[in-house]
Protein backbone atom coordinates (compact mmCIF):
# COMPACT_ATOMS: atom_id res chain seq x y z
CA UNK A 1 0.00 0.00 0.00
CA UNK A 2 1.24 3.49 -0.87
CA UNK A 3 2.54 5.57 2.04
CA UNK A 4 1.38 9.18 2.24
CA UNK A 5 2.31 12.00 4.59
CA UNK A 6 -1.34 13.12 4.49
CA UNK A 7 -4.13 10.65 5.18
CA UNK A 8 -7.75 11.73 5.62
CA UNK A 9 -11.01 9.81 5.58
CA UNK A 10 -14.34 10.79 4.10
CA UNK A 11 -15.84 10.53 7.59
CA UNK A 12 -13.32 13.09 8.88
CA UNK A 13 -14.03 15.42 5.97
CA UNK A 14 -17.80 15.10 6.54
CA UNK A 15 -17.31 16.07 10.18
CA UNK A 16 -15.48 19.20 9.05
CA UNK A 17 -18.34 19.94 6.64
CA UNK A 18 -20.89 19.60 9.45
CA UNK A 19 -18.88 22.03 11.59
CA UNK A 20 -18.49 24.50 8.73
CA UNK A 21 -14.70 24.09 8.76
CA UNK A 22 -14.13 22.25 5.49
CA UNK A 23 -11.96 23.96 2.89
CA UNK A 24 -13.62 23.55 -0.50
CA UNK A 25 -12.18 24.66 -3.84
CA UNK A 26 -13.58 24.27 -7.31
CA UNK A 27 -11.36 22.34 -9.73
CA UNK A 28 -9.98 25.48 -11.40
CA UNK A 29 -9.03 26.92 -8.00
CA UNK A 30 -7.38 23.63 -7.04
CA UNK A 31 -5.24 23.69 -10.17
CA UNK A 32 -3.84 27.04 -9.05
CA UNK A 33 -3.46 25.85 -5.45
CA UNK A 34 -1.41 22.79 -6.42
CA UNK A 35 0.75 24.89 -8.73
CA UNK A 36 1.32 27.47 -5.99
CA UNK A 37 1.84 25.32 -2.89
CA UNK A 38 2.58 21.82 -4.17
CA UNK A 39 0.56 18.65 -3.79
CA UNK A 40 1.50 17.85 -0.18
CA UNK A 41 0.56 21.24 1.26
CA UNK A 42 -2.56 21.36 -0.92
CA UNK A 43 -3.58 17.95 0.44
CA UNK A 44 -3.20 19.27 4.00
CA UNK A 45 -5.12 22.48 3.43
CA UNK A 46 -7.92 21.45 1.04
CA UNK A 47 -10.65 18.98 1.96
CA UNK A 48 -12.87 18.83 -1.14
CA UNK A 49 -12.52 19.73 -4.81
CA UNK A 50 -15.76 20.29 -6.73
CA UNK A 51 -15.92 19.50 -10.42
CA UNK A 52 -18.55 20.26 -13.03
CA UNK A 53 -19.65 19.73 -16.59
CA UNK A 54 -22.63 20.79 -18.67
CA UNK A 55 -22.63 19.01 -21.97
CA UNK A 56 -24.78 16.95 -24.36
CA UNK A 57 -25.13 13.45 -22.90
CA UNK A 58 -27.10 11.34 -25.35
CA UNK A 59 -27.21 8.22 -23.18
CA UNK A 60 -29.71 9.73 -20.75
CA UNK A 61 -33.38 9.20 -20.01
CA UNK A 62 -36.27 9.11 -17.59
CA UNK A 63 -37.57 6.05 -15.76
CA UNK A 64 -41.13 6.81 -14.70
CA UNK A 65 -44.38 5.37 -13.41
CA UNK A 66 -47.71 6.94 -14.39
CA UNK A 67 -49.68 5.28 -11.59
CA UNK A 68 -53.18 3.85 -11.70
CA UNK A 69 -55.21 7.06 -11.49
CA UNK A 70 -58.71 5.75 -12.15
CA UNK A 71 -60.39 2.39 -12.78
CA UNK A 72 -60.07 0.16 -14.57
CA UNK A 73 -56.35 -0.62 -14.19
CA UNK A 74 -54.02 -0.85 -17.17
CA UNK A 75 -50.80 -2.57 -18.21
CA UNK A 76 -49.36 -0.28 -20.86
CA UNK A 77 -47.75 -1.86 -23.90
CA UNK A 78 -47.04 1.35 -25.83
CA UNK A 79 -46.57 4.83 -24.35
CA UNK A 80 -46.01 8.28 -25.85
CA UNK A 81 -45.22 11.59 -24.11
CA UNK A 82 -45.85 14.57 -26.39
CA UNK A 83 -45.67 12.18 -29.30
CA UNK A 84 -42.28 10.75 -28.26
CA UNK A 85 -42.34 6.95 -27.85
CA UNK A 86 -41.29 5.55 -24.48
CA UNK A 87 -40.27 1.95 -23.83
CA UNK A 88 -43.13 0.21 -22.00
CA UNK A 89 -41.88 -3.36 -21.85
CA UNK A 90 -41.86 -3.23 -18.07
CA UNK A 91 -44.40 -4.03 -15.38
CA UNK A 92 -47.84 -2.42 -15.56
CA UNK A 93 -47.33 1.37 -15.75
CA UNK A 94 -43.52 1.65 -15.70
CA UNK A 95 -41.81 3.16 -18.76
CA UNK A 96 -38.48 4.63 -19.86
CA UNK A 97 -38.10 7.51 -22.30
CA UNK A 98 -34.69 8.09 -23.89
CA UNK A 99 -33.25 11.53 -24.50
CA UNK A 100 -32.53 10.84 -28.18
CA UNK A 101 -35.92 9.34 -29.07
CA UNK A 102 -37.63 11.70 -31.58
CA UNK A 103 -41.30 12.55 -31.75
CA UNK A 104 -43.05 10.37 -34.32
CA UNK A 105 -44.92 13.28 -35.87
CA UNK A 106 -42.08 15.84 -35.81
CA UNK A 107 -42.96 18.26 -38.65
CA UNK A 108 -39.34 19.33 -39.21
CA UNK A 109 -38.34 15.75 -40.00
CA UNK A 110 -40.89 15.63 -42.81
CA UNK A 111 -39.13 18.54 -44.51
CA UNK A 112 -35.53 17.67 -43.59
CA UNK A 113 -35.09 13.93 -42.90
CA UNK A 114 -33.05 13.43 -39.74
CA UNK A 115 -33.65 17.01 -38.61
CA UNK A 116 -35.75 16.25 -35.55
CA UNK A 117 -36.85 19.31 -33.59
CA UNK A 118 -38.37 17.61 -30.53
CA UNK A 119 -37.49 14.46 -28.63
CA UNK A 120 -37.13 12.75 -25.29
CA UNK A 121 -34.68 15.32 -23.95
CA UNK A 122 -37.23 18.05 -24.57
CA UNK A 123 -39.94 16.02 -22.78
CA UNK A 124 -37.65 15.74 -19.75
CA UNK A 125 -36.97 19.48 -19.77
CA UNK A 126 -40.68 20.27 -20.17
CA UNK A 127 -41.55 18.11 -17.17
CA UNK A 128 -38.88 19.73 -14.98
CA UNK A 129 -40.13 23.17 -16.04
CA UNK A 130 -43.58 22.25 -14.71
CA UNK A 131 -45.21 22.07 -18.12
CA UNK A 132 -47.92 19.55 -18.87
CA UNK A 133 -47.26 16.90 -21.50
CA UNK A 134 -49.65 14.74 -23.45
CA UNK A 135 -49.72 11.12 -22.29
CA UNK A 136 -51.07 8.52 -24.67
CA UNK A 137 -50.91 4.80 -23.97
CA UNK A 138 -52.17 1.58 -25.53
CA UNK A 139 -52.65 -1.79 -23.85
CA UNK A 140 -53.71 -5.26 -24.94
CA UNK A 141 -55.94 -5.83 -21.91
CA UNK A 142 -55.92 -8.68 -19.40
CA UNK A 143 -58.26 -9.90 -16.66
CA UNK A 144 -56.25 -8.04 -14.02
CA UNK A 145 -55.50 -5.04 -16.27
CA UNK A 146 -58.59 -4.66 -18.47
CA UNK A 147 -58.15 -1.08 -19.68
CA UNK A 148 -56.89 -0.70 -23.26
CA UNK A 149 -56.01 2.98 -23.64
CA UNK A 150 -55.17 6.25 -21.88
CA UNK A 151 -55.21 9.80 -23.23
CA UNK A 152 -54.66 12.76 -20.91
CA UNK A 153 -52.41 15.67 -19.93
CA UNK A 154 -49.97 15.08 -17.07
CA UNK A 155 -47.24 17.01 -15.31
CA UNK A 156 -44.29 15.94 -13.18
CA UNK A 157 -46.26 16.11 -9.93
CA UNK A 158 -48.74 13.56 -11.35
CA UNK A 159 -46.04 10.89 -11.63
CA UNK A 160 -45.63 8.73 -8.50
CA UNK A 161 -42.06 7.98 -9.59
CA UNK A 162 -39.80 9.95 -11.93
CA UNK A 163 -36.08 9.29 -11.89
CA UNK A 164 -33.43 10.53 -14.28
CA UNK A 165 -31.49 7.38 -15.08
CA UNK A 166 -28.54 7.88 -17.42
CA UNK A 167 -26.62 4.79 -18.61
CA UNK A 168 -23.57 6.70 -19.89
CA UNK A 169 -22.54 10.19 -18.77
CA UNK A 170 -19.36 12.22 -18.17
CA UNK A 171 -17.00 10.74 -20.75
CA UNK A 172 -13.42 10.80 -19.54
CA UNK A 173 -11.86 12.43 -22.58
CA UNK A 174 -13.46 12.29 -26.02
CA UNK A 175 -12.77 12.86 -29.70
CA UNK A 176 -12.19 16.24 -31.27
CA UNK A 177 -14.21 15.87 -34.48
CA UNK A 178 -13.21 17.06 -37.95
CA UNK A 179 -14.46 16.32 -41.45
CA UNK A 180 -11.97 15.64 -44.26
CA UNK A 181 -14.61 15.08 -46.95
CA UNK A 182 -15.64 17.72 -49.48
CA UNK A 183 -19.20 18.03 -48.16
CA UNK A 184 -20.71 19.15 -44.86
CA UNK A 185 -21.74 16.30 -42.55
CA UNK A 186 -24.19 16.32 -39.65
CA UNK A 187 -23.19 14.47 -36.49
CA UNK A 188 -23.88 14.24 -32.75
CA UNK A 189 -20.84 16.54 -32.45
CA UNK A 190 -22.72 19.12 -34.50
CA UNK A 191 -22.28 20.12 -38.15
CA UNK A 192 -18.75 19.58 -39.46
CA UNK A 193 -17.72 21.74 -42.39
CA UNK A 194 -15.93 20.20 -45.38
CA UNK A 195 -12.16 20.11 -45.77
CA UNK A 196 -11.57 20.44 -42.02
CA UNK A 197 -12.86 23.98 -41.62
CA UNK A 198 -13.92 23.42 -38.00
CA UNK A 199 -13.10 21.05 -35.14
CA UNK A 200 -15.82 20.37 -32.56
CA UNK A 201 -14.99 19.11 -29.09
CA UNK A 202 -16.82 18.28 -25.86
CA UNK A 203 -15.34 18.48 -22.37
CA UNK A 204 -15.01 20.95 -19.51
CA UNK A 205 -11.25 20.40 -19.30
CA UNK A 206 -9.77 20.84 -15.84
CA UNK A 207 -13.30 21.21 -14.43
CA UNK A 208 -14.40 17.85 -15.84
CA UNK A 209 -15.23 15.27 -13.13
CA UNK A 210 -13.35 12.23 -14.43
CA UNK A 211 -10.19 14.18 -15.30
CA UNK A 212 -9.91 15.04 -11.59
CA UNK A 213 -10.06 11.41 -10.52
CA UNK A 214 -8.64 9.62 -13.58
CA UNK A 215 -8.05 6.29 -11.84
CA UNK A 216 -11.37 6.28 -9.94
CA UNK A 217 -9.70 6.44 -6.54
CA UNK A 218 -12.72 8.18 -4.97
CA UNK A 219 -15.58 7.80 -7.48
CA UNK A 220 -17.53 4.55 -7.38
CA UNK A 221 -20.91 2.95 -6.86
CA UNK A 222 -22.76 5.07 -4.30
CA UNK A 223 -20.86 8.34 -4.78
CA UNK A 224 -23.22 11.26 -4.11
CA UNK A 225 -23.16 13.88 -6.88
CA UNK A 226 -24.78 17.01 -8.26
CA UNK A 227 -27.13 15.87 -11.03
CA UNK A 228 -29.36 18.17 -13.04
CA UNK A 229 -29.50 20.73 -10.25
CA UNK A 230 -30.41 18.16 -7.59
CA UNK A 231 -28.71 15.33 -5.77
CA UNK A 232 -27.91 12.12 -7.58
CA UNK A 233 -25.69 9.07 -7.28
CA UNK A 234 -23.18 7.13 -9.32
CA UNK A 235 -24.56 3.62 -9.80
CA UNK A 236 -21.54 2.10 -11.52
CA UNK A 237 -19.50 2.20 -14.69
CA UNK A 238 -21.34 3.55 -17.69
CA UNK A 239 -21.91 1.67 -20.90
CA UNK A 240 -18.86 1.72 -23.20
CA UNK A 241 -16.63 2.23 -20.14
CA UNK A 242 -13.01 1.55 -21.14
CA UNK A 243 -11.06 0.67 -17.98
CA UNK A 244 -7.54 0.35 -19.43
CA UNK A 245 -6.81 3.05 -22.02
CA UNK A 246 -3.37 4.40 -22.82
CA UNK A 247 -2.64 7.12 -20.29
CA UNK A 248 -0.23 9.98 -19.75
CA UNK A 249 2.13 10.04 -16.76
CA UNK A 250 -0.57 11.96 -14.89
CA UNK A 251 -3.03 9.10 -15.43
CA UNK A 252 -5.07 10.97 -18.03
CA UNK A 253 -6.43 8.83 -20.88
CA UNK A 254 -5.40 9.61 -24.45
CA UNK A 255 -8.78 8.52 -25.84
CA UNK A 256 -12.40 8.12 -24.82
CA UNK A 257 -12.20 6.05 -21.65
CA UNK A 258 -14.18 6.01 -18.41
CA UNK A 259 -17.90 6.69 -18.17
CA UNK A 260 -20.37 6.55 -15.29
CA UNK A 261 -23.99 5.52 -14.87
CA UNK A 262 -25.99 7.97 -12.75
CA UNK A 263 -29.46 8.42 -11.26
CA UNK A 264 -31.43 11.03 -9.37
CA UNK A 265 -34.92 12.25 -8.47
CA UNK A 266 -36.21 14.35 -11.37
CA UNK A 267 -38.69 16.13 -9.10
CA UNK A 268 -35.81 17.79 -7.25
CA UNK A 269 -33.94 18.97 -10.35
CA UNK A 270 -33.62 22.37 -12.00
CA UNK A 271 -34.34 23.04 -15.70
CA UNK A 272 -31.29 25.30 -15.81
CA UNK A 273 -29.18 22.13 -15.75
CA UNK A 274 -31.32 19.92 -18.01
CA UNK A 275 -31.83 21.22 -21.56
CA UNK A 276 -33.38 19.42 -24.51
CA UNK A 277 -31.26 19.73 -27.66
CA UNK A 278 -31.73 19.39 -31.41
CA UNK A 279 -28.83 18.74 -33.77
CA UNK A 280 -29.71 19.50 -37.35
CA UNK A 281 -29.39 16.41 -39.52
CA UNK A 282 -28.68 14.13 -36.54
CA UNK A 283 -31.47 14.22 -33.96
CA UNK A 284 -32.23 15.04 -30.35
CA UNK A 285 -30.32 14.88 -27.10
CA UNK A 286 -30.14 16.32 -23.59
CA UNK A 287 -27.53 18.56 -22.00
CA UNK A 288 -26.97 17.50 -18.40
CA UNK A 289 -25.21 19.26 -15.55
CA UNK A 290 -23.10 16.89 -13.47
CA UNK A 291 -20.79 17.80 -10.60
CA UNK A 292 -18.77 15.35 -8.52
CA UNK A 293 -17.02 16.22 -5.25
CA UNK A 294 -13.50 14.79 -4.94
CA UNK A 295 -12.38 14.27 -1.33
CA UNK A 296 -8.70 15.20 -0.99
CA UNK A 297 -7.64 12.16 1.02
CA UNK A 298 -3.91 12.39 0.36
CA UNK A 299 -1.29 14.05 -1.83
CA UNK A 300 -1.92 11.63 -4.69
CA UNK A 301 -5.54 12.82 -4.95
CA UNK A 302 -4.35 16.43 -4.62
CA UNK A 303 -1.98 15.84 -7.55
CA UNK A 304 -4.77 14.46 -9.72
CA UNK A 305 -7.10 17.35 -8.88
CA UNK A 306 -4.33 19.77 -9.86
CA UNK A 307 -4.87 18.83 -13.51
CA UNK A 308 -4.66 21.74 -15.95
CA UNK A 309 -6.07 22.24 -19.45
CA UNK A 310 -2.58 21.91 -20.92
CA UNK A 311 -2.30 18.38 -19.48
CA UNK A 312 -5.33 17.08 -21.37
CA UNK A 313 -4.56 15.51 -24.75
CA UNK A 314 -7.61 15.01 -26.97
CA UNK A 315 -7.60 12.72 -30.04
CA UNK A 316 -8.58 14.29 -33.37
CA UNK A 317 -10.67 11.98 -35.56
CA UNK A 318 -12.14 12.29 -39.04
CA UNK A 319 -15.92 11.88 -38.82
CA UNK A 320 -16.22 12.04 -42.59
CA UNK A 321 -14.27 8.89 -43.51
CA UNK A 322 -13.00 7.10 -40.40
CA UNK A 323 -15.74 7.37 -37.79
CA UNK A 324 -18.58 5.83 -39.84
CA UNK A 325 -16.28 2.96 -40.86
CA UNK A 326 -15.15 2.19 -37.27
CA UNK A 327 -11.53 3.02 -38.11
CA UNK A 328 -9.41 3.69 -35.01
CA UNK A 329 -7.14 6.22 -36.76
CA UNK A 330 -6.18 9.28 -34.73
CA UNK A 331 -4.94 12.17 -36.86
CA UNK A 332 -3.07 13.67 -33.92
CA UNK A 333 -3.61 14.83 -30.34
CA UNK A 334 -4.32 18.44 -29.34
CA UNK A 335 -4.52 19.92 -25.87
CA UNK A 336 -7.74 21.19 -24.39
CA UNK A 337 -5.93 24.44 -23.69
CA UNK A 338 -5.30 24.94 -27.41
CA UNK A 339 -8.87 23.97 -28.33
CA UNK A 340 -10.21 26.43 -25.79
CA UNK A 341 -8.26 29.26 -27.43
CA UNK A 342 -10.57 29.19 -30.47
CA UNK A 343 -8.08 27.96 -33.04
CA UNK A 344 -5.80 24.94 -33.18
CA UNK A 345 -3.28 23.59 -35.67
CA UNK A 346 -4.14 20.20 -37.17
CA UNK A 347 -1.88 18.64 -39.79
CA UNK A 348 -0.29 22.03 -40.41
CA UNK A 349 -3.62 23.84 -40.87
CA UNK A 350 -5.17 26.42 -38.53
CA UNK A 351 -8.69 25.23 -37.72
CA UNK A 352 -11.52 27.04 -35.91
CA UNK A 353 -12.64 25.26 -32.72
CA UNK A 354 -16.26 24.86 -31.59
CA UNK A 355 -17.10 23.76 -28.02
CA UNK A 356 -20.12 21.52 -27.42
CA UNK A 357 -19.74 21.89 -23.66
CA UNK A 358 -20.63 25.12 -21.85
CA UNK A 359 -17.58 26.06 -19.78
CA UNK A 360 -19.45 28.82 -17.95
CA UNK A 361 -22.27 26.49 -16.88
CA UNK A 362 -19.75 23.78 -16.01
CA UNK A 363 -18.06 26.25 -13.66
CA UNK A 364 -21.47 27.22 -12.29
CA UNK A 365 -22.18 23.55 -11.50
CA UNK A 366 -18.85 23.23 -9.66
CA UNK A 367 -19.46 26.46 -7.73
CA UNK A 368 -23.05 25.51 -6.84
CA UNK A 369 -21.85 22.19 -5.46
CA UNK A 370 -19.09 24.03 -3.60
CA UNK A 371 -21.69 26.33 -1.98
CA UNK A 372 -23.84 23.35 -0.93
CA UNK A 373 -20.87 21.72 0.79
CA UNK A 374 -19.73 24.94 2.49
CA UNK A 375 -23.25 25.42 3.87
CA UNK A 376 -23.30 21.86 5.21
CA UNK A 377 -26.16 20.92 2.87
CA UNK A 378 -24.23 18.24 0.98
CA UNK A 379 -22.13 15.49 2.57
CA UNK A 380 -19.77 13.16 0.77
CA UNK A 381 -20.53 9.45 0.53
CA UNK A 382 -18.27 6.40 0.66
CA UNK A 383 -18.33 4.33 -2.54
CA UNK A 384 -19.51 0.80 -1.80
CA UNK A 385 -17.96 -0.69 -4.95
CA UNK A 386 -15.08 0.56 -7.09
CA UNK A 387 -15.23 1.35 -10.79
CA UNK A 388 -12.43 -0.44 -12.67
CA UNK A 389 -9.68 1.80 -14.00
CA UNK A 390 -7.17 -0.86 -15.10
Amino acid sequence: MAQYTVNKTIAEINERIRKGKAVVLNAAEMTEAVRRMGKEKAAREVDVVTTGTFSPMCSSGLLFNIGQKEPPTIKTSRVWLNGVPAYAGLAAVDSYIGATEPAEDDPLNKVYPGAFKYGGGHVIEDLVRGRSVHLRADAYGTDCYPRRSLDRQICLTDLPFAELYNPRNCYQNYNAAVNLTSRIIYTYMGPLKPNMRNVNYATAGKLSPLFNDPLFKTIGFGTRIFLGGGTGYVVGAGTQHVPNPKRTERGLPLSAAGTIQVKGDLKKMDPRYLRGLSFIGYGCSLSVGVGIPIPVLNEEIAWYTGVDDSDIQMPVKDYGHDYPNCLPRVLQHVTYEDLKNGEVEIQGKKVETVPMTSYSLSLEVADTLKAWIEKGEFLLSEPVEPIPAW
